[in-house]
């Protein structure tokens, strides 16, 4: 459908311009903005109305997410690749990607005075793929969040969509795409209230070219960089995807949380380098951390704590790596167990074959999304309890229930971060952070009670019992939503069989009879598949991992470089044999 010929009905435009003439001077009124500020608000009041336009005025018979395509067709983005694309081209974007990443992670934002960040999402480092206070800050957390909503709203038939359909697909790739840039300047802009705070040097020379504009000018640029290092992010997923091997976010975790365990294990630097090594200030790595306490300590003082010192405590306990080593196998079992299913070629009577229904169906994409979800709940109770702004929202703002945060002698006395939560829901939906956190004050509250400061047992135990279902429940839920929008369901499913000419032996070639069989199967290993990835993350959180990776940084490594194998294994096979390119969905 070309843009000419998209049906409209103008009569939209008056009553949106209206609505953004009445909040633009209410705006002005309530809280009297410089010109300035006043009109970067107009341009972000004008973006979005115009979206708004585009969509609500689409008058055709499809969906109202058609009438978004002048834009998502002029979006930025990678070109696909016209062919085939060879092994070793493929292998050099993805090697070249993987390194701007890595570079990316240690360019620190121009114009922030590091040492104030604060990290909203400190406990989901390993599965946002970024690094504080760098222009990886938001990580793929836009990205997934893009992909969150356009799930629920597909899965919940709000948005009507048919996914088998080529024109439908890419309008619903095209909406997320604009879902991104959205989550993105949604995610950016609260960080400069108070999260990542400008520079005073820059702040007093903007402020001297601008007639008082210097804080203001000093916020935008560190947004402008946070949008520019989040887009590129999604662009450099996109060359994965189509010139590379794997998919570019799946990528940047694996990286992430490799980096995150070998730090965990061998890192000889204390948590608290400007102290030195001592013996409340051990190594910070496993292996140098065990043989530190065990050539400077006594039999008798190792029986006296030093053993638990070694195996209980953070950092990285002996029993981080056993949890670790544990997942890497359970994952590896986990992804080798499937159910097959018997095919035969209708018109070749020799000709037969499997298809594969893995355990892991779903892959680990819902516990991807669940994580992600928990992860900007945690931004948003945070926003609301300590932004200026936010705190005197209605009803939410600042409410202990939402989430409550330590405050500033908390802090001190017991050693909190700014970004744990100790109340609220806030507080249960929050990571799990190994059998310290949990497991040592049943046994002896009395010393290691501060770690659960301030709840008492039957308080942690409802944490670990409301996060573990949560990551179990919502993994489930995930994992429908996502074989819907994947095209992996029953009936999309036995479509793919009969096109290949295959059918279950011992029943008619016919879709609804193949539907039926597989209605049997893939229900329930979706429930099965989403349960079990959210058990093992949520599980490997509660036993603790290397480097703070957390169980579901972990179970997303192995289960990537697993698929990561799998499919360079797949391009060398269609390298040395052309003709297997179109089965295994390659190009001719």
């Amino acid at each position: 459908m070309a843009d000419e010929e998209i049906p409209r009905d103008g009569r939209w435009a008056l009553p949106l311009l209206v609505l953004g003439v009445i909040v633009l001077v209410l705006l002005w009124f309530w809280e009297q903005p410089t010109p300035l500020a006043f009109g970067l608000i107009a341009a972000a009041t004008a973006a979005v109305l115009a979206l708004l336009y585009l969509g609500l005025s689409y008058n055709g018979p499809r969906s109202k997410l058609y009438g978004l395509k002048p834009l998502t067709t002029r979006l930025p983005a990678v070109t696909q690749p016209k062919g085939h694309v060879h092994f070793r081209t493929k292998m050099f974007w993805t090697i070249g990607v993987l390194l701007l990443y890595f570079l990316l992670t240690n360019i620190y934002l121009f114009g922030v005075d590091q040492a104030t960040v604060i990290d909203l999402f400190a406990s989901y480092r390993a599965i946002l793929a970024g690094a504080q206070g760098t222009l990886m800050h938001l990580g793929i957390g836009p990205i997934v969040t893009g992909s969150i909503i356009m799930q629920l709203f597909t899965g919940a038939k709000i948005i009507n969509l048919d996914l088998t359909d080529d024109e439908d697909k890419g309008v619903y790739q095209g909406t997320q795409k604009v879902i991104v840039i959205a989550m993105i300047f949604i995610e950016a802009v609260p960080q400069v209230f108070g999260y990542l705070t400008p520079s005073a040097s820059l702040v007093t020379s903007l402020g001297q070219a601008s007639a008082g504009n210097g804080l203001l000018l000093a916020n935008s640029i560190i947004v402008a960089q946070l949008v520019f290092g989040s887009y590129l992010v999604f662009l450099m997923d996109e060359v994965v995807s189509k010139w590379g091997i794997g998919s570019g976010i799946s990528l940047f975790i694996a990286a992430g949380v490799s980096q995150q365990i070998i730090q965990g294990t061998i890192n000889w630097v204390p948590q608290n380098p400007a102290l030195g090594v001592t013996l409340t200030n051990p190594p910070s790595g496993t292996i140098p951390k065990t043989i530190y306490f065990l050539t400077h300590l006594s039999a008798s003082q190792m029986a006296g704590g030093g053993w638990e010192q070694i195996l209980l405590r953070q950092p990285n306990p002996i029993v981080a790596l056993v949890g670790t080593a544990a997942i890497f196998f359970l994952v590896a079992w986990t992804e080798s167990t499937r159910i097959e299913l018997p095919l035969s070629h209708a018109e070749s009577r020799g000709a037969r074959g499997r298809y594969p229904l893995r355990l892991i169906y779903a892959s680990n994409i819902p516990v991807i999304l669940m994580s992600a979800l928990l992860a900007n709940v945690s931004m948003i109770s945070i926003l609301l309890w300590t932004n200026p702004a936010l705190v005197h929202f209605p009803l939410l703002g600042h409410q202990w229930w939402i989430g409550g945060y330590p405050t500033a002698a908390q802090i001190s006395q017991h050693g909190l971060s700014q970004t744990t939560p100790i109340s609220g829901g806030a507080y249960y939906l929050s990571t799990v952070n190994g059998l310290e956190s949990w497991l040592l004050p049943i046994f002896n509250y009395q010393t290691y009670g501060q770690f659960i400061y301030p709840h008492n047992v039957w308080q942690g135990l409802l944490h670990v019992a409301i996060y573990f279902g949560a990551m179990v429940g919502g993994s489930i839920l995930f994992a429908k939503f996502w074989i819907q929008t994947t095209n992996m369901g029953p009936e999309a499913v036995a479509r793919q069989i009969e096109a290949s000419g295959m059918q279950i032996p011992g029943f008619r070639r016919e879709p609804r009879v193949l539907r039926r069989v597989l209605e049997r199967y893939i229900p329930v290993i979706t429930v099965i598949s989403g349960a079990a990835v959210g058990a093992l993350a949520a599980g490997a959180d509660l036993i603790g991992t290397l480097g703070n990776a957390s169980g579901t940084g972990v179970l997303l490594m192995v289960g990537i470089i697993i698929n990561l194998y799998e499919a360079m294994g797949r391009e060398q096979l269609m390298e040395m044999n052309p003709l297997l390119r179109r089965f295994l969905g390659g190009e001719s």
